[in-house]
C-alpha cells in the first residue's frame, strides 16, 4: 500500500499563471452543458406568448405565437424593459401593425399585409432571442463568470492550477 499526499489550493491561493490554467480547465470542460441557458430563453419567451422551437446562427430560427401577435407585443411592453431589444421590436411592430389593422377592419382587404407584418415581427423576435441566447453563453465563458463558478463550487487545484480529483 502506498500513501500519496498532495497539497491542494483554492482558486484564490493560486499564482496568476495557475489561475489562468484553472480558468482554461473550467472553460474547456467537456461536460459543459448550456441546456439551462436554452431553457431560460424558452421560458422567457413562453411568458410573453412565444414558443421557440429552434435558434440557430446558420439557418432560420423557428417559433410560433401562442397568442395573437398584438397580445405578444403587449406582454413584451408590459414585462420587458424599454432598453430590451424585444421591447424595441414590439414597439416597431405595433407602429406598423396598428394602422394596417385599422384599415383591415374598415376594408377587410389587407389580411395578407397583416400576416406579413406579423411574420416579420415573429422573425424579428426570434432573432432577438437568438442574440440573447448567444450573449448568455458568451457571458458564461468570460473569466469573471468562471472565477465566480469555480469559487462557488469550491474546486481544489494543484499548485500549477490543474483540477484536483480526490
Amino acid at each position: 500500500m502506498k500513501t500519496i499526499r498532495t497539497k491542494v489550493y483554492q482558486f484564490s491561493e493560486l499564482s496568476e499563471s495557475a489561475k489562468q490554467t484553472a480558468i482554461e480547465w473550467y472553460r474547456n470542460r467537456e461536460s459543459e452543458d448550456y441546456s439551462f441557458v436554452w431553457d431560460n430563453i424558452k421560458d422567457d419567451a413562453k411568458e410573453i406568448g412565444l414558443k421557440i422551437i429552434s435558434l440557430d446562427d446558420h439557418k432560420s430560427n423557428e417559433g410560433e405565437f401562442m397568442l395573437s401577435a398584438a397580445e405578444v407585443a403587449a406582454n413584451i411592453i408590459r414585462n420587458h424593459g424599454n432598453e430590451c431589444e424585444t421591447y424595441k421590436t414590439a414597439i416597431s411592430f405595433l407602429e406598423e401593425w396598428e394602422p394596417a389593422f385599422s384599415a383591415y377592419i374598415e376594408t377587410e382587404e389587407k389580411e395578407s399585409e397583416l400576416m406579413d407584418i406579423e411574420e416579420r415581427f415573429l422573425q424579428s423576435l426570434l432573432e432577438d432571442y437568438r442574440i440573447m441566447y448567444n450573449q448568455d453563453i458568451e457571458a458564461q465563458n468570460e473569466d469573471e463568470y468562471i472565477i465566480d463558478a469555480i469559487t462557488a463550487n469550491e474546486y481544489y487545484f494543484t499548485k500549477d492550477g490543474k483540477i484536483f480529483h480526490s
